[in-house]
């Protein structure tokens, strides 16, 4: 069995690319059952966020259960293969180890010691189990990355300052328009990251917020959370055109898979002459390109954050180096676990053996006893003789899994193979699952 990972990034592929692969949480289910199906990948994990999609997979042939994922991310994309393949990277064992980690303690985002995607690659890990996409091998190993990604954020700095998409957002916003106070902001959606964005709006001076969204419930919600800071204006999104058209910058973050605003739209509202600016940081993209047409018009995506964060990185380096050290020490307690998983045949054969013998015997000697006595004190000698040989296989079983060095453990289990007949290889592949 192996790991890989196939995905993409905001360092492989643009926006536009990004969007025709993004994988919405109501669509998981339906993309793990396809890619199960497939007979080359047993387990899959799929984290999709606004700057990456990336699958990862547990296969027993690699190369064909990586071709399996490419087909499918073909097909969902519609994009053709030759098209695909020059965004898409693809890592194996040790190195998908870890990636996972890296995006876990955020090392690996747009801004770098990012903390929102730790919850993410939490949530992955949530949906991934309740859809049966994940077996005890990915279970494993995402529980490894969140634990990385927790060591790093409380034993570094590295997050400290604007360290979100959100923040690296409104900082773009202060550079386009330094006094944010005598700006009038829409946001378009109630979620996390427009919670986000309001609060670091306010904490730039920001006092003219308009919320817009389709459930007004969200809105109130949202706007329980700052209400000793600032007043939230809040609007159905079948009013977005007339808030738009008195709004100096506009935010979009919602979960739309079409462009909710376009040239024809804005221009139907907005004024001769009229400046407005867009910072979309939705994957699929909220807004469509060609309002860039308009003349007064200015509109940012995701990946013109970059020059924004660019700033923020250098002095996040070093703290990033030290990140890595820990990281090493995650990875390593994983390959030991992994390493250890090659004894579960070995183990699972013996124990087995073991427990037909007891069954045998204890068959025998409950005849002997009488049907009286045996029914008086089954589940008492049943419980010794189960005891017994739990403690007989106990130490052996530790050492064999705790044995750090591959050939002793290997000739140790080939000891056991030769003393008590075992064949392992008759295991089912089921121990994996």
């Amino acid at each position: 069995m192996n790991i890989a990972v196939v995905g993409l990034s905001h360092k492989t592929a643009p926006v536009e690319i990004r969007e025709k692969l993004s994988i919405p949480e109501a669509q998981t289910q339906s993309a793990i059952a396809q890619l199960t199906s497939y007979p080359h990948i047993d387990e899959v994990a799929i984290l999709s966020t606004c700057n990456r999609l990336e699958i990862y997979i547990v296969t027993d042939e690699t190369e064909q259960g990586i071709s399996e994922v490419r087909q499918y991310l073909c097909d969902y994309s519609r994009l053709p293969v030759n098209d695909l393949r020059k965004h898409l990277f693809m890592l194996l064992h040790e190195d998908a180890v870890m990636h996972l980690m890296r995006v876990a303690a955020g090392l690996d985002s747009l801004v770098l010691g990012e903390g929102q995607i730790l919850a993410q690659v939490k949530n992955t890990h949530k949906v991934c189990q309740q859809y049966k996409g994940v077996g005890r091998i990915l279970n494993r190993l995402l529980n490894q990355a969140i634990t990385a990604g927790k060591r790093v954020r409380t034993e570094t700095s590295i997050g400290t300052g604007a360290v979100s998409i959100s923040s690296a957002a409104v900082e773009l916003a202060q550079m386009k328009v330094p006094n944010l106070a005598a700006s009038r902001v829409a946001i378009l959606g109630a979620g996390k990251m427009s919670r986000l964005l309001v609060q670091h709006l306010i904490s730039k001076g920001a006092n003219q917020i308009a919320i817009l969204n389709r459930s007004m419930q969200r809105c109130e919600e949202l706007a329980n959370k700052f209400a000793d800071e600032v007043q939230l204006q809040l609007h159905p999104l079948s009013e977005m055109m007339q808030v738009i058209a008195s709004s100096d910058l506009v935010f979009t973050s919602t979960s739309a898979t079409e462009p909710l605003l376009n040239r024809a739209k804005l221009e139907a509202v907005l004024e001769p002459n009229r400046s407005l600016m867009l910072f979309d940081i939705s994957v699929p993209r909220n807004v469509d390109a060609d309002v860039n047409e308009l003349s007064n018009v200015h509109a940012f995506n995701v990946d013109d954050l970059k020059a924004v964060v660019a700033q923020n990185q250098e002095s996040r380096r070093q703290m990033a180096k030290e990140a890595e050290g820990l990281l090493e020490e995650e990875v390593e307690a994983f390959d030991v676990w992994w390493r250890s998983l090659e004894t579960v045949s070995t183990i699972s054969c013996l124990r087995d053996k073991m427990e037909t013998i007891r069954a045998q015997e204890l068959e025998k000697a409950l005849s002997r006893l009488g049907t009286e006595f045996a029914e008086k004190h089954q589940e008492v000698i049943e419980a010794l003789t189960r005891g017994i040989i739990n403690k007989i296989l106990h130490d052996p079983m530790v050492q064999l899994r705790a044995q750090q060095d591959i050939e002793a453990r290997r000739k140790a289990m080939q000891t056991l193979h030769t003393l008590f007949n075992l064949n392992p290889e008759a295991q089912s592949k089921e121990q994996y699952s």
